[in-house]
């Protein structure tokens, strides 16, 4: 079963900055590209940090104005978060504002990975990497979102081809599948219980499936048996132990 990598979603030219890049500059390429963030590399083009235009505001609202307490910005500045806020209002280039160590990908990562590591962070982009860790690309939860806008007939043929036939050696057509707005539904009468877990399982890995209606019914329920008994000797074993 492959997935999407990334690599094919991704977008390759990227707007970056340098360590060096003056803070106008930053600016400027953010409004200029109408993008809200971009990486920042070193001259072997390896990501060192990222600027948001969070970054860039912070800078702004963190600055005293003529009316406030330098008082109350000391105390804020005692806290570790505090004292990364403070150094940023001091900033006057890209490797000063950036945040680090950057959160990133490779191109060879499926977008189920860039997915996951987008929500776990909270970040709306991700540096694509190489296989020797260079910026190549950059990609977007925009860009992830494309996933799920396969058509319903190509989601149907892949869970054919490659669980039904590839990995469980069933007939193309010993299961019903049916998918409609990107929500399988299976249905028919398999011989092991764990094989229709395996099913279901390996439906929902996916690309572009939003949910799994499982009907699936089965003749022998070997959820009990140890994997070296002999009634657990089949075509899906392998997958079993790695559910």
């Amino acid at each position: 079963m492959k997935h999407n990598k990334v690599g094919s979603v991704m977008t390759s030219e990227v707007v970056r900055a340098t360590y060096g890049t003056p803070f106008k500059e930053v600016a400027r390429l953010l409004g200029e590209h109408r993008i809200s963030g971009l990486p920042v590399v070193d001259d072997d083009d390896e990501v060192i940090g990222v600027i948001s235009e969070t970054d860039l505001m912070i800078r702004q609202a963190e600055t005293p104005g003529p009316d406030e307490s330098k008082r109350h910005h000391r105390l804020a500045s005692l806290t570790r978060e505090g004292r990364a806020r403070a150094a940023k209002t001091r900033a006057r280039t890209a490797g000063q504002l950036m945040t680090e160590p950057p959160i990133t990908v490779h191109a060879d990562n499926s977008i189920v990975e860039a997915a996951r590591t987008m929500a776990l962070n909270h970040v709306e982009r991700l540096p694509v990497l190489d296989e020797e860790n260079r910026l190549v690309g950059i990609v977007t939860r925009r860009d992830l979102l494309q996933v799920f806008l396969r058509p319903d007939e190509e989601i149907r043929s892949e869970i054919v081809e490659e669980v039904l036939v590839r990995a469980l050696w069933l007939a193309p057509r010993s299961i019903d599948v049916s998918v409609v707005e990107g929500v399988v539904t299976l249905s028919g009468h398999m011989e092991r219980k764990s094989e229709t877990e395996i099913t279901v399982s390996m439906t929902r890995q996916i690309d572009g499936v939003v949910a799994v209606v499982h009907k699936l019914t089965y003749r022998l329920d070997d959820s009990h048996l140890r994997p070296d008994e002999p009634a657990l000797h089949g075509v899906a074993d392998n997958w079993m132990r790695k559910l």
